[in-house]
C-alpha cells in the first residue's frame, strides 16, 4: 500500500472505530446504518458532493456549511451529523468513503455478517439469490448479505468474492483457460 493511502486509511479506521464505539454504546448501530445509506447514496449521486470532499479548493467553513445542510437534508443522526462538522473543520472529509466502508465492516462484524460481492451475467432472481445466500451461509457460517453486480461478458455462471476468497465459475474465465492450455499444448 502506498504511504499516502495508508495515512487515509488509518485516518478513516480512527473516525470509523470512534463513530462505531460511540453509537454502539448509544445503541445506535441501526441508526448509524441507515445514515451511512444516505451518505453512501448521496457519495454515489452527488459528483458535487464527491468534489466537495475532495477538492482543496473549498474551505474548512464551506465544507462545514455543506456537510451540514447535506447532514440535515438526508436527517442524519447528530453522531455523524457532527463527525462530518468535525472531519470538515479538520480537513478530513476527503477519507469519508474509506470511513463508510470500515463502519459497515464493523457493523457487520457485528452483526455475524459477511458481504459477498457477486458478479453474474444477468440479475439473478430473488429466489436465485436466497440459495445462493444459503449455500454460502451454510460453507461460511455466517449471515451473508449479498452486494449484486451484473457483467454480460461473463457469458455464464457467477464471480463471488467473500472477504479474500474468490469463486469464479464464470463461462468467460473457463473459456480463458481453455485457451491457455491450448496455447500450452500447440
Amino acid at each position: 500500500m502506498s504511504e499516502p493511502a495508508s495515512i487515509s486509511s488509518g485516518i478513516a479506521a480512527r473516525y470509523a472505530k470512534a463513530v462505531f464505539e460511540l453509537a454502539d454504546q448509544d445503541k445506535q448501530l441501526v441508526a448509524l446504518e441507515r445514515d451511512l445509506d444516505s451518505i453512501e447514496g448521496a457519495l454515489a449521486d452527488s459528483a458535487e458532493f464527491r468534489d466537495l470532499i475532495s477538492s482543496p479548493i473549498y474551505s474548512r467553513e464551506e465544507q462545514a456549511r455543506a456537510v451540514a445542510a447535506i447532514a440535515a437534508r438526508a436527517e442524519l443522526t447528530p453522531l455523524l451529523a457532527n463527525t462530518l462538522g468535525l472531519m470538515a473543520s479538520k480537513r478530513r472529509l476527503f477519507v469519508l468513503p474509506q470511513m463508510a466502508a470500515a463502519l459497515r465492516s464493523m457493523i457487520a462484524d457485528r452483526k455475524g455478517e459477511v458481504t459477498a460481492d457477486v458478479t453474474a451475467a444477468k440479475v439473478l432472481s430473488d429466489d436465485q439469490k436466497a440459495k445462493l445466500a444459503a449455500s454460502l451461509k451454510a460453507s461460511l457460517g455466517k449471515e451473508i448479505k449479498i452486494n449484486m453486480a451484473v457483467d454480460e461478458s461473463l457469458i455464464g455462471g457467477l464471480i463471488v468474492k467473500v472477504g479474500s476468497k474468490m469463486i469464479d465459475t464464470s463461462i468467460r474465465s473457463r473459456l480463458a483457460a481453455l485457451q491457455n492450455t491450448m496455447k500450452e499444448v500447440g
